[in-house]
């Protein structure tokens, strides 16, 4: 009898202790929010999408805010680009598949894209005259939540607001021939950004697909990114100040091929959703 005891005691202390640590994991799990910049009418506003309505919230997405009773129908608002940022920073060869034969960079590659290259989802890519080979470039965006300087890798989850979708358009043939990427990688509508932005996931191990006219082009994990998201903002803090609404684009994977007027690019990141935008070729 006393054995028994002993054994029932052993094992309900075991289901307890499993109890409580679940319950730590699940309360210690983020919530998943997704947030919308929106065009109703003459109003530009941040809400909360919950599903196919947006709900309007009051005050500031990088500061105070709270939800309030004003809903929209997502079919009845333009979505606008989920962010004003004042800086968009990007990574080149941020993938193995990527790289090729090339050596992996021990610290993150950055470069500058102008803010006024960005679009949202639906609108259209623009063909500049000039250029002869322009290709897509599927990425998952990190979105900046508070100012950060010099943040450590530990901490620097806490400085990111989410993730959401983005296409870094690229000129390869102005990529290879000017010394600096700033028309081949930021010329107007070349940073297609969207649908919303979305905190609580496990930003690191992500599906993120890029198609071209349905066809899948471009498909990998973002855990084969080979500088992580805290890694990426925590050196970039070193050496920029980040600040609220601020873009990383942290590369693409595997290989890009050419657009086209006519053609129709989406970009797919799990749990985000499809950033889509039409391309056209030059216009007056």
């Amino acid at each position: 009898m006393m054995r028994s005891r002993r054994l029932t005691t052993v094992v309900l202390g075991g289901l307890v202790a499993w109890l409580l640590l679940t319950g730590l994991a699940l309360s210690a799990e983020k919530k998943v929010t997704r947030y919308v910049r929106f065009q109703a009418g003459d109003t530009v506003a941040f809400g909360l999408l919950e599903g196919d309505q947006i709900r309007r919230i009051d005050g500031n997405l990088f500061g105070q805010w709270k939800p309030t009773d004003e809903t929209h129908e997502l079919a009845d608002v333009k979505l606008l680009v989920p962010t004003r940022p004042s800086k968009v920073i990007a990574l080149a060869g941020n993938y193995k598949s990527h790289l090729g034969d090339a050596p992996e960079k021990k610290t993150p590659e950055a470069f500058f894209k102008p803010p006024s290259c960005l679009i949202a989802t639906d609108k259209e890519i623009v063909i500049p005259p000039g250029t002869a080979d322009v290709h897509h470039e599927g990425e998952l965006v990190i979105v900046i939540g508070n100012r950060a300087k010099n943040v450590p890798v530990d901490k620097a989850l806490d400085y990111v607001l989410g993730v959401t979708c983005g296409n870094d358009v690229s000129a390869r043939d102005w990529q290879k021939g000017d010394v600096q990427w700033w028309r081949a990688k930021g010329s107007d509508t070349f940073g297609p950004c969207g649908p919303c932005i979305v905190s609580g996931l496990n930003y690191d191990d992500l599906a993120l697909e890029c198609r071209v006219n349905g066809e899948v082009k471009q498909k990998e994990r973002t855990s084969q990114m080979v500088h992580g998201v805290a890694a990426t903002v925590s050196w970039i803090s070193r050496h920029v100040t980040l600040m609220p609404g601020d873009l990383i684009f942290t590369g693409t994977p595997g290989t890009t091929s050419p657009i086209k007027a006519g053609d129709v690019v989406e970009v797919e990141l799990e749990g985000v959703g499809v950033l889509r935008n039409p391309v056209v070729g030059p216009k007056k």
